[in-house]
């Protein structure tokens, strides 16, 4: 079926929205994702967390200064399973009659 391909992690807005980011940048921060996104820390905190257990980004945690700073990276799992994905939903548009 059509739809076997498409991974029920990336359903939700918000983990789409942050696989998109880290496949295409190194690694963001998490203040900045929130920024970006527009959502609130638990919000954001609960999806990185439902992706990590996935396996499908890492966590970085530095001090800027005396600051902490948490980063997030995709990792290899991540970026195939994001595409893979991303085909599926582009193999959907493909079959639908316009």
């Amino acid at each position: 079926m059509l739809l076997n391909n498409f991974d029920k992690a990336f359903e939700n807005r918000v983990r789409l929205q942050v696989m998109s980011v880290l496949a295409a940048n190194p690694s963001y921060d998490f203040n900045s994702l929130k920024d970006l996104l527009g959502v609130t820390d638990g919000n954001l905190a609960s999806h990185l967390k439902a992706l990590e257990k996935e396996e499908y980004i890492t966590v970085s945690k530095t001090f800027l200064g005396r600051k902490p700073n948490t980063s997030y990276q995709a990792s290899p799992a991540g970026i195939a399973a994001f595409k893979k994905h991303l085909e599926a939903l582009e193999n959907l548009i493909k079959q639908q009659k316009i």
